[in-house]
Parts: C-alpha cells; sequence; structure tokens
C-alpha cells in the first residue's frame, strides 16, 4: 500500500512539474530548409530553459495560414502566434479584436524591447501611425537578383559582375539563349518582384497615399509609362524566349536550383536553398534597373513575413511569447539566422555582428538584401501596405500571365491591374470606416 502511494505521490510530482511548463503554440509557413531553421529556433528556445515551450506548426502556405488563423480565433481556439506575409499587415492590422500590439505583450512582460534596435525599413512597416510596433518582424526579406556564373562561363559572359541593368539582363539572356539555355531569364512572385520592388527601386508610386501607408484610401498607379515600359520588354523577351515563365509565387525557384533557368529575381530567402542544393556556382546581386530614370536605384521594399500576437490568451502564456521574442531578436540568433537563410538581420546590432565576422566577405553577395534595404527611403519606397493585398496580388498573376500568354498587351494588362485593383480598395476602406 505504501508502495502504491510512493508511486502515486511521484506520479502526481511528474504532472504538476509538466504542468509548470507553459504551451505556445506557433502556426508558420516555412518548408524545407527554412522549415529546419523555424523547428531549430524552437529547439535552441525551449532548451535554453524549462518555463515555456515554443511548438511551431506549419500550416500550408501564407494566406491558407491566415485563413486557418481567421477560422480558429472565431472558435476560440487560435494560435499564441501566426507568421502572417507583408501583403496581409493591412488585413491584420484592421482586425483589432484579434491581436495584440507585440509592443503591448513585451512592455506587460517586463522585456526590454526598443523599436529603434530594430533596421528602420523593417520596423517601420510594422508600426502603426500612432508608433505603436504592432507585430514583430521575423523573416524579413527582400527582393534581390541570383545568377548562374557556370552558365555564364558556358555562354563567354564574365561571371565576376552580373548584370545591373535590364538592357544588360536582356543581352546576358542572348548570349545565354545562344549557348544553348532553354531558359535564360525567369521571375518568382511576379507582382512583388516586376512591380512593387521595381516601383520603389525607380522611385515612382506603386500606389497613392505613400503606397497606402498614410491612409486607405490610397489607389493603384502601375499603369505609368514606365511601369508599361518594363512590362512590355519582358513581354518582348518571353517572345524571343529570353524570359521563361514558370509560375507563381515561388515555383518558379525550382528551376533555377535545378540549372534550368540561369537568371532570376526573387527573395534574398531563397539563399538557404541555394546554398544546400545548387550544384553550381552562383551569385547574388542587387535587382536591375533602368539607368535612366532619375532617382534609380532607390530601395527595395520589405518581404517575407513577420509574427503577429494572436488576443485571448492568458497572461503567463504571453509571457512566453514575449521570451520567445527576445530570445529571436538577440544578435547571436539573429546573425546566425541571416547567414543560414538569407533573411535580413532584422536589428543593427545583428547586421554588425555578421559584418565584423567576415561573412560579406567570404561569401560575396550577402550583403545585397541589407545594403538595399538601409538606404535612405523616400515616400515612395518606404513599403506598401494596401488593404485586401493578397487578392491584389492575385490580379497581377492573372493579368500579367495574360500578357506572358500574348493575350494582352502590357497597357492593358496593367490598366486592368489598376481598375480590379481600386475595386478591391475601395471595399477595403468601406468596411473599415464602418467598423
Amino acid at each position: 500500500m505504501k508502495f502504491k502511494l510512493a508511486v502515486v505521490a511521484v506520479a502526481a510530482t511528474f504532472a504538476l512539474s509538466a504542468q509548470a511548463v507553459t504551451e505556445v503554440q506557433w502556426w508558420h509557413s516555412m518548408t524545407a530548409v527554412n522549415g529546419e531553421w523555424v523547428n531549430d529556433l524552437a529547439k535552441e528556445f525551449n532548451a535554453k530553459q524549462s518555463d515555456y515551450k515554443i511548438v511551431p506548426t506549419y500550416k500550408g502556405t501564407y494566406d491558407e495560414s491566415m485563413t486557418s488563423a481567421v477560422a480558429a480565433f472565431r472558435a476560440g481556439n487560435a494560435p499564441h502566434i501566426l507568421q502572417v506575409f507583408e501583403v496581409g499587415t493591412a488585413t491584420m492590422m484592421a482586425s483589432k479584436g484579434a491581436i495584440v500590439p507585440v509592443a503591448k505583450v513585451m512592455k506587460d512582460a517586463g522585456q526590454k524591447f526598443d523599436p529603434k534596435a530594430y533596421i528602420s525599413a523593417v520596423a517601420g512597416y510594422y508600426t502603426a501611425p500612432s508608433g505603436e510596433m504592432l507585430s514583430f518582424p521575423f523573416n524579413s526579406s527582400t527582393t534581390v537578383f541570383y545568377f548562374n556564373k557556370d552558365a555564364f562561363k558556358a555562354a563567354g559572359i564574365d561571371t565576376a559582375k552580373a548584370p545591373s541593368s535590364w538592357p544588360e539582363v536582356a543581352l546576358a539572356a542572348a548570349k545565354l539563349k545562344a549557348s544553348g539555355h532553354k531558359c535564360p531569364l525567369t521571375v518568382a512572385w511576379q507582382g512583388w518582384t516586376q512591380l512593387e520592388s521595381f516601383s520603389a527601386w525607380h522611385n515612382v508610386e506603386f500606389a497613392t497615399k505613400s503606397n497606402g501607408l498614410s491612409g486607405m484610401d490610397a489607389r493603384m498607379k502601375v499603369d505609368s509609362p514606365l511601369h508599361v515600359r518594363h512590362i512590355d520588354n519582358l513581354s518582348n523577351m518571353a517572345k524571343q524566349g529570353l524570359f521563361v515563365y514558370k509560375g507563381r509565387a515561388n515555383v518558379p525557384e525550382a528551376t533555377f536550383v535545378s540549372g534550368e533557368c540561369a537568371m532570376i529575381t526573387t527573395s534574398s530567402g531563397f539563399y538557404g536553398n541555394v546554398k544546400k542544393n545548387a550544384k553550381f556556382a552562383f551569385g547574388l546581386a542587387p535587382l536591375p534597373y533602368y539607368p535612366d530614370v532619375p532617382g534609380a536605384p532607390q530601395n527595395t521594399v520589405i518581404g517575407g513575413a513577420s509574427l503577429w500576437v494572436m488576443a485571448g490568451k492568458k497572461a503567463e502564456e504571453y509571457k512566453g511569447v514575449a521570451a520567445f521574442f527576445s530570445f529571436v531578436s538577440s544578435p547571436e540568433v539573429q546573425s546566425a539566422s541571416h547567414k543560414r537563410t538569407g533573411y535580413l538581420p532584422i536589428t543593427t546590432a545583428a547586421f554588425d555582428l555578421t559584418e565584423k565576422s567576415g561573412f560579406y566577405k567570404e561569401n560575396p553577395g550577402t550583403d545585397v538584401a541589407p545594403t538595399q534595404m538601409i538606404r535612405k527611403v523616400t515616400d515612395k519606397s518606404r513599403g506598401i501596405r494596401l488593404g485586401n493585398y493578397v487578392q491584389i496580388r492575385t490580379i497581377e498573376d492573372e493579368e500579367l500571365e495574360q500578357v506572358w500568354g500574348g493575350k494582352k498587351s502590357a497597357t492593358e494588362a496593367l490598366q486592368s491591374i489598376v481598375k480590379r485593383g481600386n475595386e478591391l480598395l475601395e471595399r477595403f476602406e468601406k468596411a473599415n470606416k464602418k467598423g
């Protein structure tokens, strides 16, 4: 009998100690090498302390996880942390009852939190007009240019310097095709790279009201002569087999890693995948631009995602969230993450630490993303924050596909993006004015 009581007592002790660990659910959209990175971050944090346990769960693509989280919140079982891509920012900002601002979470938990420590172009994007930081910058990226050095060498192109202008890209593509390359150039995230970042990089408006950052009554402006010129140029390259469209979102990235396509514009967060899986020498470079455009190149805009804290949780759980955010933003963890993934170091301390370590010198091109982002920004290049932006991205895909397929001219497609996009912006503005 005494033995049984002792067993019960031990079991009860273990149960209490198990209960003492507060679980924090984290829904994310990271796959492959970046999914491994997310899991490793959680493991490292969990091993460093015994009060909290971060539980990362893959919930599908960015738009799928957002939809799942909205449904879960309404059902009362949302995660504590939700990873949301940058195009969902305006929607999350408007969902005031569903989220708790990260600045409040950190303050209430007694964690040190200084928004000024973060790279301004990153922090500013996730900050409300009141100055309060709403979400935690996590995998912040920007658009960069990747090129296959082995393919360049075979085509007789200088591998020491990437094409810096769009005319130079077209010339390189022609040489690659002449050497037998079936896919000289492709683009991933076409709306982000060829319209959104393109606009900021050339210091032209993507939308009015500082691209939506200074008001919900913003309207699209991607039918300007410069936008038409660029999409028309890409259309002509497509007809000549110099540019090959390979699909939406990040689908085209696989064609670069395999060696099928020799040049690609995509996220800096693609770096970890290329470094691990490409069987050829590759280079990173800034986005190409048109040299005759005044003010170009300016700076590129933020991509990737941030972490939003969902409402309705216990105080102790929020303390766990805050502790995890402090861990993730430490210079050492940030620098290691930046080196591993190609995502931006979100704090200046992490950037400085990476620079001092000699990483940029040892890995040429890895400083392209932070350099593009830390330039002085203008009201046309601070970023893009529009309502119903996920749907606007879909419109961009649909209309650009019509151009690549030879069914619409650049002018027709861009005018359609503006018309259809503005309808969504008006709907978002009305819905939130009522709220």
